[in-house]
């Protein structure tokens, strides 16, 4: 009897060890198979770029938990956790490049994107990136032609806005706010909120790449119109609040 447990024993025992050297495998295949890719090889995701391959936002309504995160460094972007790397990301755009998650799982986090097409996403590890939160969320309803600004929920204003005219929309989904840019010499507005997001008709315009944005306007006889190319244009009120917004925060335009 003794030697028949012993000598079940032994196949459990085997069992055990080769589940614990696939698993370790498993793990540091993954991890090679990350270190492996070449970035030089890879299209960068900027408001200038796209990239036909990112997977698309499939709840582009929803909202988020409010996390953003920052790559501290260049690095690769993945249709899915430990899967093939279709592009990268770099650690600025127009300054630092925070991008809001819209999903997690263990190791990974799930990124809007700032390149065409529209609700474009990616996977990043969670070992590349550096994390915060927004508490802040911009609604832009191009019905009605408002924007709101919310902090923790709570509402810090409404104001009518400029939205983009029928043949050049505002594009609806969930976005981010990409940047923060001062420039006097833009008599129209100096201060420009660049997005995540593109017009959906027009590749280029203002001599960008067609790169929605939130900004001011100096007649307020826009407000309230869908006049636009497809920004938002909105009062200075605004504009003063929606400046001291951080980067990587939550945008959500909707048809309302």
């Amino acid at each position: 009897m003794r030697n028949e447990r012993g000598g079940g024993s032994i196949p459990a025992l085997a069992v055990l060890v080769l589940l614990g050297i696939v698993a370790v495998v498993g793990i540091f295949g993954n991890k090679d198979k990350r270190e492996t890719v070449d970035l030089t090889t890879l299209t960068a995701s900027t408001t200038a770029t796209t990239i036909t391959t990112a997977p698309l936002d499939t709840t582009p309504y929803a909202g988020t938990a409010g996390l953003v995160v920052h790559p501290r460094a260049e690095t690769a972007l993945y249709s899915a956790p430990d899967a093939d790397a279709f592009g990268k990301i770099g650690p600025t755009q127009f300054g630092p490049t925070w991008l809001p998650v819209v999903e997690q799982t263990d190791g990974w986090v799930r990124v809007l994107l700032p390149s065409k097409p529209n609700r474009s996403t990616g996977w990043i590890p969670d070992d590349d990136v550096d994390r915060a939160t927004s508490s802040y969320l911009i609604r832009v309803h191009t019905s009605s032609r408002t924007i709101e600004l919310f902090l923790k929920g709570k509402s810090l204003g409404v104001w009518k806005a400029g939205v983009g005219a029928k043949k050049t929309p505002t594009p609806p989904g969930r976005t981010f706010l990409l940047g923060s840019i001062i420039d006097n010499k833009r008599s129209a507005s100096p201060i420009v909120l660049p997005l995540g997001a593109h017009s959906p008709t027009l590749d280029t315009f203002g001599g960008g790449p067609g790169t929605v944005a939130i900004h001011g306007w100096p007649r307020p006889d826009v407000f309230g119109a869908a006049i636009s190319a497809g920004c938002v244009r909105v009062p200075k009120t605004a504009l003063a609040h929606l400046q001291k917004v951080p980067l990587g925060t939550l945008v959500l335009i909707d048809s309302k």
